[in-house]
């Protein structure tokens, strides 16, 4: 599924709850939704659910990652 024109979707990068994965086939992971993926998990999330991710939660500047 393709996202909508003109939306925007939360940046995985920016997200307290994104990590990156030791598995070299899914990189990417989610604190949140407990899960790794080949691609950002925001783009996962919308093409299952159709909409934005809601457990998106901008990390704060100097905050530890995973925190």
């Amino acid at each position: 599924m393709d996202k909508p024109p003109g939306s925007t979707l939360p940046n995985c990068n920016r997200c307290t709850h994104h990590y990156i994965t030791y598995d070299a086939n899914f990189r990417y992971g989610c604190r949140a939704f407990n899960f790794k993926s080949a691609r950002l998990p925001s783009l996962e999330v919308f093409d299952a659910s159709g909409q934005q991710c809601h457990l998106y939660l901008k990390k704060e500047k100097g905050s530890p990652p995973g925190a």
